[in-house]
Protein backbone atom coordinates (compact mmCIF):
# COMPACT_ATOMS: atom_id res chain seq x y z
CA UNK A 1 0.00 0.00 0.00
CA UNK A 2 1.70 3.50 -0.82
CA UNK A 3 2.33 5.70 1.88
CA UNK A 4 -0.36 8.43 0.88
CA UNK A 5 -2.92 5.33 0.76
CA UNK A 6 -1.65 4.64 4.04
CA UNK A 7 -2.13 7.74 6.02
CA UNK A 8 -5.73 7.91 4.23
CA UNK A 9 -6.61 4.61 5.63
CA UNK A 10 -5.30 5.72 9.23
CA UNK A 11 -7.30 8.75 9.33
CA UNK A 12 -10.15 7.14 8.10
CA UNK A 13 -9.82 4.67 11.34
CA UNK A 14 -9.12 7.30 13.40
CA UNK A 15 -12.31 8.89 12.49
CA UNK A 16 -14.30 5.46 12.38
CA UNK A 17 -13.39 4.94 15.59
CA UNK A 18 -13.37 7.54 17.87
CA UNK A 19 -16.75 8.11 18.53
CA UNK A 20 -17.28 4.07 19.98
CA UNK A 21 -13.82 4.09 22.20
CA UNK A 22 -14.75 7.26 23.65
CA UNK A 23 -18.67 6.27 24.04
CA UNK A 24 -19.69 3.03 23.70
CA UNK A 25 -16.75 0.85 24.40
CA UNK A 26 -14.76 2.84 26.84
CA UNK A 27 -16.97 1.74 29.72
CA UNK A 28 -17.53 -1.46 28.61
CA UNK A 29 -13.09 -2.34 28.20
CA UNK A 30 -12.86 -0.40 31.81
CA UNK A 31 -15.52 -2.96 33.52
CA UNK A 32 -14.24 -5.98 31.95
CA UNK A 33 -10.16 -5.69 31.59
CA UNK A 34 -9.38 -3.24 34.06
CA UNK A 35 -9.39 -4.21 38.08
CA UNK A 36 -8.74 -7.58 36.99
CA UNK A 37 -7.62 -8.30 40.62
CA UNK A 38 -4.28 -8.49 42.70
CA UNK A 39 -1.07 -10.24 41.31
CA UNK A 40 1.07 -12.65 43.17
CA UNK A 41 4.17 -10.54 45.40
CA UNK A 42 5.77 -13.18 47.52
CA UNK A 43 4.81 -15.10 50.70
CA UNK A 44 6.69 -13.57 54.28
CA UNK A 45 6.31 -13.95 57.88
CA UNK A 46 3.15 -12.90 59.28
CA UNK A 47 3.69 -9.47 61.01
CA UNK A 48 1.06 -8.06 64.12
CA UNK A 49 -1.30 -5.81 62.64
CA UNK A 50 -1.20 -8.00 59.13
CA UNK A 51 -4.51 -8.95 57.51
CA UNK A 52 -5.37 -12.48 59.14
CA UNK A 53 -7.48 -13.42 55.74
CA UNK A 54 -4.07 -13.09 54.01
CA UNK A 55 -2.60 -16.17 56.12
CA UNK A 56 -1.04 -19.02 53.89
CA UNK A 57 -2.75 -21.80 55.64
CA UNK A 58 -0.30 -24.25 54.12
CA UNK A 59 3.18 -22.46 54.15
CA UNK A 60 2.25 -22.36 58.03
CA UNK A 61 1.57 -25.39 58.39
CA UNK A 62 4.68 -26.71 56.68
CA UNK A 63 6.87 -24.23 58.87
CA UNK A 64 4.83 -23.87 62.02
CA UNK A 65 5.11 -20.43 61.78
CA UNK A 66 2.69 -18.06 60.17
CA UNK A 67 2.93 -16.70 56.69
CA UNK A 68 1.23 -14.34 54.45
CA UNK A 69 0.66 -13.95 50.76
CA UNK A 70 1.12 -10.84 49.71
CA UNK A 71 -0.46 -9.06 46.58
CA UNK A 72 -0.33 -5.61 44.66
CA UNK A 73 -2.65 -3.86 42.88
CA UNK A 74 -2.97 -4.55 38.93
CA UNK A 75 -3.31 -1.35 38.05
CA UNK A 76 -2.62 -1.45 34.14
CA UNK A 77 -3.03 -4.02 31.78
CA UNK A 78 -0.59 -4.83 29.17
CA UNK A 79 -2.62 -6.16 25.63
CA UNK A 80 -0.94 -7.99 23.25
CA UNK A 81 -2.54 -7.93 19.70
CA UNK A 82 -1.42 -11.33 17.76
CA UNK A 83 -2.80 -10.51 14.44
CA UNK A 84 -2.80 -12.53 11.03
CA UNK A 85 -1.63 -10.96 7.99
CA UNK A 86 -1.62 -14.62 5.93
CA UNK A 87 -3.10 -14.68 2.47
CA UNK A 88 -6.58 -15.75 3.60
CA UNK A 89 -7.05 -12.75 5.39
CA UNK A 90 -5.87 -10.30 2.97
CA UNK A 91 -7.17 -11.39 -0.19
CA UNK A 92 -9.86 -9.38 -1.94
CA UNK A 93 -12.82 -11.26 -2.83
CA UNK A 94 -16.05 -10.62 -4.84
CA UNK A 95 -19.25 -10.81 -3.70
CA UNK A 96 -18.41 -8.86 -0.40
CA UNK A 97 -21.16 -5.91 1.18
CA UNK A 98 -20.34 -2.95 2.62
CA UNK A 99 -18.33 -1.36 -0.98
CA UNK A 100 -16.31 -4.60 -1.21
CA UNK A 101 -15.41 -4.74 2.49
CA UNK A 102 -12.67 -7.83 3.57
CA UNK A 103 -11.32 -9.48 6.29
CA UNK A 104 -8.39 -6.98 6.38
CA UNK A 105 -10.75 -4.02 6.16
CA UNK A 106 -12.82 -5.67 9.20
CA UNK A 107 -9.45 -7.11 11.37
CA UNK A 108 -8.35 -3.62 10.62
CA UNK A 109 -11.08 -1.85 12.12
CA UNK A 110 -11.25 -3.89 15.16
CA UNK A 111 -7.45 -3.89 15.99
CA UNK A 112 -7.82 0.35 16.35
CA UNK A 113 -11.10 0.19 17.89
CA UNK A 114 -9.01 -2.48 20.42
CA UNK A 115 -5.55 -0.39 20.38
CA UNK A 116 -7.61 2.94 21.21
CA UNK A 117 -9.70 1.84 23.74
CA UNK A 118 -6.25 0.05 25.64
CA UNK A 119 -5.07 3.28 25.17
CA UNK A 120 -8.14 5.19 26.12
CA UNK A 121 -7.85 3.47 29.12
CA UNK A 122 -3.98 3.93 30.33
CA UNK A 123 -3.16 0.43 29.25
CA UNK A 124 0.10 -0.73 27.24
CA UNK A 125 -0.43 -1.98 24.02
CA UNK A 126 1.84 -4.20 21.79
CA UNK A 127 1.57 -6.39 18.67
CA UNK A 128 2.63 -9.28 16.57
CA UNK A 129 1.85 -10.04 12.95
CA UNK A 130 2.32 -13.01 11.65
CA UNK A 131 2.05 -15.45 8.68
CA UNK A 132 2.76 -18.67 9.43
CA UNK A 133 6.17 -17.33 11.05
CA UNK A 134 6.35 -14.21 13.20
CA UNK A 135 6.42 -11.26 10.71
CA UNK A 136 6.97 -8.21 13.07
CA UNK A 137 6.88 -7.56 17.02
CA UNK A 138 5.88 -4.05 18.70
CA UNK A 139 6.22 -4.16 21.95
CA UNK A 140 3.64 -3.00 24.75
CA UNK A 141 3.93 0.56 25.07
CA UNK A 142 1.57 3.76 26.01
CA UNK A 143 0.35 6.67 24.38
CA UNK A 144 -1.54 7.91 21.31
CA UNK A 145 1.68 7.91 19.31
CA UNK A 146 2.43 4.39 20.14
CA UNK A 147 -0.89 3.26 18.92
CA UNK A 148 -0.46 5.44 15.57
CA UNK A 149 2.55 3.84 14.84
CA UNK A 150 0.86 0.44 15.56
CA UNK A 151 -1.56 0.50 13.07
CA UNK A 152 0.91 2.71 10.41
CA UNK A 153 2.89 -1.02 10.57
CA UNK A 154 -0.44 -2.66 10.21
CA UNK A 155 -1.53 -1.26 7.48
CA UNK A 156 1.48 -1.26 5.96
CA UNK A 157 2.95 -4.94 6.32
CA UNK A 158 3.70 -7.21 3.94
CA UNK A 159 4.37 -10.81 4.99
CA UNK A 160 7.56 -12.42 3.26
CA UNK A 161 5.08 -15.66 3.86
CA UNK A 162 1.68 -16.11 2.03
CA UNK A 163 0.97 -19.14 4.78
CA UNK A 164 -0.99 -19.41 7.92
CA UNK A 165 0.29 -21.00 11.51
CA UNK A 166 -0.04 -18.91 14.91
CA UNK A 167 2.12 -21.26 16.41
CA UNK A 168 5.53 -18.61 16.27
CA UNK A 169 3.26 -16.22 17.40
CA UNK A 170 2.17 -17.52 20.45
CA UNK A 171 5.46 -19.02 21.34
CA UNK A 172 6.69 -15.89 21.21
CA UNK A 173 3.89 -14.69 23.57
CA UNK A 174 4.79 -17.09 25.71
CA UNK A 175 8.83 -16.24 26.24
CA UNK A 176 8.24 -12.64 25.95
CA UNK A 177 5.69 -12.19 28.71
CA UNK A 178 6.06 -13.43 32.29
CA UNK A 179 2.92 -11.45 34.37
CA UNK A 180 -0.42 -11.96 33.03
CA UNK A 181 -1.39 -9.98 29.81
CA UNK A 182 -4.31 -9.97 27.54
CA UNK A 183 -4.09 -11.86 24.34
CA UNK A 184 -6.07 -11.05 21.61
CA UNK A 185 -5.91 -13.32 18.45
CA UNK A 186 -7.62 -11.72 15.21
CA UNK A 187 -7.53 -14.12 12.38
CA UNK A 188 -9.83 -16.12 9.87
CA UNK A 189 -8.58 -19.45 12.14
CA UNK A 190 -7.77 -21.26 8.65
CA UNK A 191 -5.68 -23.86 10.51
CA UNK A 192 -5.72 -26.31 12.88
CA UNK A 193 -4.98 -24.79 16.31
CA UNK A 194 -2.62 -26.86 18.71
CA UNK A 195 -4.64 -27.50 21.57
CA UNK A 196 -1.43 -27.91 24.02
CA UNK A 197 0.27 -24.83 22.83
CA UNK A 198 -3.01 -22.87 22.92
CA UNK A 199 -3.87 -24.04 26.59
CA UNK A 200 -0.59 -23.13 27.81
CA UNK A 201 -1.45 -19.31 26.58
CA UNK A 202 -4.40 -19.35 28.09
CA UNK A 203 -3.09 -20.60 31.43
CA UNK A 204 -1.10 -17.91 31.87
CA UNK A 205 -2.74 -15.04 30.06
CA UNK A 206 -6.07 -13.81 29.38
CA UNK A 207 -6.92 -15.24 25.54
CA UNK A 208 -9.41 -14.43 23.80
CA UNK A 209 -10.02 -15.16 19.60
CA UNK A 210 -11.27 -12.87 17.60
CA UNK A 211 -12.34 -15.17 14.21
CA UNK A 212 -13.07 -12.77 11.01
CA UNK A 213 -15.28 -14.56 8.16
CA UNK A 214 -17.01 -13.37 5.06
CA UNK A 215 -20.05 -13.44 3.41
CA UNK A 216 -19.61 -15.78 0.79
CA UNK A 217 -17.66 -18.73 3.60
CA UNK A 218 -21.33 -18.32 5.62
CA UNK A 219 -23.46 -18.33 2.56
CA UNK A 220 -21.52 -19.72 -0.58
CA UNK A 221 -22.53 -17.92 -3.91
CA UNK A 222 -25.03 -20.03 -6.52
CA UNK A 223 -22.75 -19.72 -9.50
CA UNK A 224 -22.55 -23.55 -10.66
CA UNK A 225 -18.96 -24.46 -11.64
CA UNK A 226 -16.22 -22.22 -10.56
CA UNK A 227 -12.41 -21.87 -10.71
CA UNK A 228 -11.02 -21.26 -7.37
CA UNK A 229 -7.45 -20.97 -6.00
CA UNK A 230 -6.21 -21.29 -2.13
CA UNK A 231 -4.68 -17.94 -1.69
CA UNK A 232 -1.99 -19.93 0.78
CA UNK A 233 -0.65 -22.48 -1.60
CA UNK A 234 -1.72 -21.56 -4.95
CA UNK A 235 -3.35 -24.10 -5.76
CA UNK A 236 -6.07 -24.15 -8.23
CA UNK A 237 -9.58 -26.30 -8.93
CA UNK A 238 -12.56 -26.21 -10.26
CA UNK A 239 -15.23 -26.18 -7.37
CA UNK A 240 -19.09 -26.98 -8.00
CA UNK A 241 -21.11 -24.31 -6.25
CA UNK A 242 -24.38 -25.59 -7.30
CA UNK A 243 -26.88 -26.64 -5.02
CA UNK A 244 -25.52 -30.23 -3.27
CA UNK A 245 -21.85 -28.54 -3.85
CA UNK A 246 -23.18 -25.19 -1.73
CA UNK A 247 -24.61 -27.36 1.06
CA UNK A 248 -20.81 -29.31 1.30
CA UNK A 249 -19.33 -25.67 1.59
CA UNK A 250 -21.82 -24.60 4.30
CA UNK A 251 -21.13 -28.12 6.15
CA UNK A 252 -17.53 -27.83 6.05
CA UNK A 253 -17.49 -24.22 7.20
CA UNK A 254 -20.13 -25.13 10.35
CA UNK A 255 -18.10 -27.90 11.12
CA UNK A 256 -14.88 -25.81 11.69
CA UNK A 257 -16.37 -23.33 13.48
CA UNK A 258 -18.04 -26.29 15.76
CA UNK A 259 -13.78 -27.54 16.03
CA UNK A 260 -12.92 -24.13 16.58
CA UNK A 261 -15.30 -23.22 19.60
CA UNK A 262 -14.52 -26.75 20.63
CA UNK A 263 -10.67 -26.14 21.11
CA UNK A 264 -11.23 -22.18 22.76
CA UNK A 265 -13.75 -23.98 25.21
CA UNK A 266 -11.47 -26.88 26.31
CA UNK A 267 -9.31 -24.41 27.00
CA UNK A 268 -11.24 -21.55 28.57
CA UNK A 269 -10.67 -19.14 26.56
CA UNK A 270 -13.06 -16.89 24.90
CA UNK A 271 -14.24 -16.51 20.97
CA UNK A 272 -15.86 -13.48 18.89
CA UNK A 273 -16.95 -14.86 15.95
CA UNK A 274 -17.97 -11.87 13.35
CA UNK A 275 -17.92 -11.45 9.74
CA UNK A 276 -17.30 -8.41 7.38
CA UNK A 277 -21.05 -7.31 7.81
CA UNK A 278 -20.76 -6.54 11.24
CA UNK A 279 -20.72 -3.41 12.79
CA UNK A 280 -17.37 -4.10 14.72
CA UNK A 281 -18.14 -1.65 17.82
CA UNK A 282 -21.04 -3.28 18.30
CA UNK A 283 -19.88 -6.52 18.13
CA UNK A 284 -17.15 -5.68 20.63
CA UNK A 285 -19.47 -4.15 23.22
CA UNK A 286 -22.04 -7.00 23.25
CA UNK A 287 -18.94 -9.41 23.90
CA UNK A 288 -17.57 -7.17 26.59
CA UNK A 289 -20.98 -7.39 27.87
CA UNK A 290 -21.48 -10.47 27.98
CA UNK A 291 -17.75 -12.07 29.28
CA UNK A 292 -18.76 -9.17 32.03
CA UNK A 293 -21.65 -10.86 32.82
CA UNK A 294 -20.54 -13.99 32.70
CA UNK A 295 -17.71 -13.60 34.95
CA UNK A 296 -20.32 -11.82 37.61
CA UNK A 297 -22.04 -15.09 37.71
CA UNK A 298 -19.01 -17.01 38.34
CA UNK A 299 -17.61 -14.96 41.20
CA UNK A 300 -20.76 -14.02 42.78
CA UNK A 301 -20.15 -10.65 42.07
Amino acid sequence: MPPHSIDQRLRQLQLRTRYPVEHLLAGEYRSVFKGRGMDFDEIRSYHPGDEVRSIDWNVTARTGHPHIKRYVEERELAVWLVVDASASCRITAQGHTQKGRTKWDTMNELAALLTFSAIHNHDRVGMILCSDRVEQILQPRKGRQHALRLLTDLLAVQPRNSGSDPAPALDAILHMTQRRVLVLMLSDFLFDMDREQLGAVAFRHDLVGVAVNTESEIEPPPCGLAAVRDSETGEELVADFGFTGRDICRRAFDARRTRLREEFTAVRADLLELDTRSDCAEELARFFRHRLRRTADETGG
